[in-house]
């Protein structure tokens, strides 16, 4: 059986074309993916491993978890702490480090390099008076507060020397400091693509901590000192407020932790490849059902001969086998490349670390058995049902086709499907976010029942195309009838490219009513002209909101800053701002109070959102008490209850009640409204009040709002590429159910030649056929994706007020019309091919 099934790969093998590079892109993709996440994965590990290497315990601030501690961050680790650890038994020696987010202006102004990565540290020199951990290349370490050290890849990316003065940003106020020396390093922000600048350690520790205290203190084994003995050494001359741990605990939790991010984004791909091999299912089971139709005389032939309804489906299998076996070596091959070049685009720009291209052995397993498992399972239905066909019908060829009649328990299943699915998504969208897992159930279920149901929805959803399908004389006729003349080959065609636009029609309307609620939330919520921050969104410096609110173009500005608290047992989130002013830059609906007396001194007022207000039964003129970051406890009364929305909520109070019990605090943003309005002179007035510092961007409402849409058209142009592989799959599906119904159809085309419908009919009649079963496909996929955005769009509504549907007409009907464009490109091939059939041949073909 195994040389009769090699045989017939090798005698079909241009029918098999099209399903093997559908099962070959699908392990391309699976492939790919491995291999690139295991090489950054590997690289990443290796580069962050050596920021340890120096490292024997590390000494890190601790805020212990009772019920009576202060909240939030706990306090910076002293000098002395510094000076008992170092000389602890089996220590040679410790090292403080202060560090924070540290911006680089380049020559023409712009931020150098990758902004989440911008980092700056200490310089902190031994007895020797060097620092083994920056060894610099040129110049000399930084001394004093105007002297920087840059690294080598960021000196050599801007052009800077030695003696050049640069401008930076730590947390908003732009500084100007001389680079003192050019240092290499391993570190992982360099090595990411982002920057390290060194300063000396009093400047470095104004800058991100406090005058004398480190962010962390790294101690160093003496020869012959174990980690874990050093650390036992350690811990007896901490403090409640401090806790050590050991190197290597360190690197495995930083590789565990680029574990998990690598696994999170393997999954995400490994979700776009299995649809694309999903949608590969339907191009297998058809081909396969198509050339056992074709070869129905040759099966039951041999079943005539001796063998059994065993042997036959082994028959079929063994050829899905060779099949899927050389699609999954080819795919293997392809993804290898593919993880290749995005290990090389990615090096290119600087994103990654070195490091070689990693192919696991379980890459290559897992790819094989993908391609191969895959295609033996779509192949195992039609290679059951040829077995089941009695020999003397197959010979006879009285065997039929299934009809709309013969489909009944079929349509049945699929109509309890998706009544199912139905009901799960609708009853998931009553229950908030908490829905999620029942929608995701009841979406897998309705996309299933609309599967198994096509074949009957294929009949009147085509026949409604009929008028239109009458304007091509015969040629349109025909094509609607050879459409529905085999509803399940035409539903497992169509339903390959349902599935890719289901999704992409589904993420565009969320995509969509998401920037609406964007847009509405920045126009209902925000009365302030500009919003300041930093442009990591990283923490920022009240001296921005001091020169801001001196500026005499600014009429009314107020930081907005985070904090937290102990209330009532739990821990909640605390809004500073400027009680004076938060109401001429902000619309707050009250639904009880209101924003008097915020900002008078020593009234300590608070105003709740109705949520937190509900939960802890507050009402106007009710106080409670508050345990803040210091640890020391205040009382504050309600004034005022309004409604959360997507920019305030929770509890606000004024910046003078909250900045006092704050060690270092910090605004998120600073909330602007100008003498002028909103003008490109204005924006540009405030930026030269600024200094025009690179890491701070000033926005008014329509730039939030293009911020937003950009970043949302970004990730939707993503998954639009990532899903690109599944529409590319589908449309091999299309080309290749034509391509094998003109071969089976030979003698009818002969036949229509033969009484007088020209090569050119011929053509019209297939790519007419291939654009019913391609509009079918999409009308299903858009109604789909249209009802799934909508369901996923009342789940992101209970958490996002402004939220409300959006239909994206204009994309819908360009999505309609690419899957017209698809149907009439699949096409191509085959209409030609059967226009050149030898009208003679064709008649007289078996």
């Amino acid at each position: 059986m195994f040389r009769t099934a090699l045989r017939n790969v090798l005698a079909h093998k241009a029918r098999l074309l099209m399903t093997v590079l559908a099962v070959m892109l699908g392990v391309a993709f699976v492939s790919g993916t491995l291999v690139f996440t295991s090489t950054l994965s590997e690289a990443t590990q290796k580069s962050s491993q050596k920021g340890f290497d120096g490292v024997d315990v590390a000494v890190q601030p601790h805020r212990p978890d009772t019920a009576d501690a202060a909240p939030g961050k706990a306090p910076g680790l002293s000098q002395a702490l510094l000076d008992r650890a170092g000389k602890v038994p089996g220590a040679a020696g410790a090292t403080g480090t202060v560090h924070g987010f540290t911006a680089i202006a380049d020559k023409k102004g712009q931020q150098a390099g990758n902004g989440t990565s911008a980092r700056g540290r200490n310089y902190y020199p031994g007895a020797d008076g060097k620092d083994a951990r920056f060894p610099m290349t040129s110049g000399t370490a930084p001394k004093g507060p105007h002297e920087i050290a840059l690294d080598s890849g960021t000196a050599a990316k801007t052009g800077y020397k030695v003696g050049d003065t640069v401008r930076l940003s730590v947390d908003g106020p732009v500084r100007e400091a001389k680079i003192s020396g050019i240092f290499t390093t391993d570190d992982g922000a360099v090595s990411t693509g982002g920057s390290l600048t060194l300063f000396d350690t009093a400047t470095a520790q104004k800058l991100f901590a406090a005058p004398g205290e480190f962010s962390e203190i790294d101690v160093k084994a003496a020869p012959g000192t174990s980690q874990d003995a050093l650390k036992a050494a350690v811990d007896k001359v901490l403090p409640a407020t401090a806790e050590s741990v050991t190197g290597k605990k360190m690197a495995d939790d930083q590789a565990e932790m680029i574990a998990k991010s690598m696994d999170s984004m393997k999954t995400g791909l490994l979700a776009f490849a299995g649809i694309a091999l999903f949608v590969g299912i339907f191009i297998i089971a058809n081909t396969f059902t198509m050339l056992v139709a074709q070869r129905t005389k040759e099966l039951a032939l041999m079943r005539a001969v001796g063998a059994s309804r065993r042997q036959v489906t082994r028959s079929v299998l063994i050829e899905a086998f060779v099949v899927g076996l050389v699609a999954a070596v080819t795919g293997l091959l392809a993804g290898v490349g593919i993880g290749a070049g995005l290990r090389a685009l990615t090096g290119a720009l600087g994103t990654v670390p070195e490091g070689p291209l990693v192919v696991a052995p379980s890459t290559i397993v897992v790819s094989l058995l993908v391609g191969t498992v895959v295609t033996v399972l779509a192949a195992w239905l039609p290679g059951r049902r040829a077995a089941k066909i009695p020999p003397v019908a197959a010979m006879n060829s009285v065997h039929a086709a299934a009809t709309t009649k013969s489909l009944v328990v079929r349509n049945a299943i699929g109509a309890v499907l998706a009544g199912a699915g139905i009901a799960c998504v609708l009853g998931a969208t009553a229950m908030g976010t908490d829905g999620k897992g029942l929608m995701g159930l009841g979406a897998g279920l309705l996309m299933i029942g609309v599967f198994v149901l096509t074949p009957l929805l294929s009949r009147p959803l085509i026949a409604a195309a009929a008028p239109v399908l009458r304007a091509f004389g015969i040629s349109g006729k025909l094509a609607r009838q050879n459409a529905v003349r085999n509803p399940r080959r035409t539903a497992a065609t169509a339903s390959a490219l349902m599935i890719g636009l289901t999704l992409v029609t589904g993420l565009t309307v969320i995509a969509g009513s998401v920037q609406k609620a964007v847009d509405k939330m920045a126009t209902d919520a925000l009365k302030a002209d500009y919003v300041v921050s930093m442009a990591t969104m990283g923490p920022l410096s009240p001296d921005v909101a001091k020169t801001l609110a001196a500026d005499p173009k600014v009429t009314a500005s107020s930081p907005v800053r985070s904090a937290v608290a102990r209330i009532g047992g739990g821990t909640e989130s605390l809004t500073g701002v400027d009680g004076r002013t938060i109401g001429e830059l902000t619309n707050l609906d009250f639904a009880a109070g209101s924003l008097d007396g915020l900002g008078a001194p020593k009234t300590n007022r608070a105003v709740v959102d109705s949520d937190t207000a509900k939960e802890h039964g507050w009402q106007v003129g009710s106080s409670f008490e508050a345990t803040f970051e210091d640890g020391k406890k205040g009382r504050l009364t309600v004034s005022g209850v309004f409604e959360g929305n997507e920019l305030l909520r929770g509890i606000l109070l004024d910046t003078s009640v909250l900045t006092p019990h704050q060690q270092h605090p910090t605004d998120a943003q600073v909330l602007v409204k100008a003498k002028d309005g909103v003008s490109e002179a204005t924006k540009d007035a405030l930026t030269e009040t600024l200094g025009k510092n690179p890491a701070i961007t000033v926005k008014d409402k329509k730039d939030v709002s293009e911020s937003i849409a950009q970043l949302i058209n970004l990730l939707l142009n993503m998954l639009y590429g990532l899903l690109a592989m599944a529409v590319v799959v589908a449309v091999l599906g299309v080309v290749n159910t034509l391509a094998m119904s003109v071969f089976e159809r030979s003698q009818e085309i002969g036949m229509l030649r033969a009484i007088g419908l020209d090569r050119a009919g011929i053509k019209r009649m297939v790519r007419l056929e291939s654009l019913v079963i391609a509009l079918f496909g999409g009308v299903l996929g858009i109604g789909l994706g249209v009802f799934f955005g909508w369901a996923a769009g009342e789940l992101i509504g209970s958490s996002m007020s402004t939220y409300e549907l959006v239909l994206p007409w204009g994309r819908l009907g360009i999505f309609l019309a690419l899957a017209a464009v698809v149907g009439m490109l699949a096409a191509l091939w085959p209409a030609r091919r059967a226009a050149k059939l030898n009208m003679l041949a064709a008649i007289k073909a078996e």
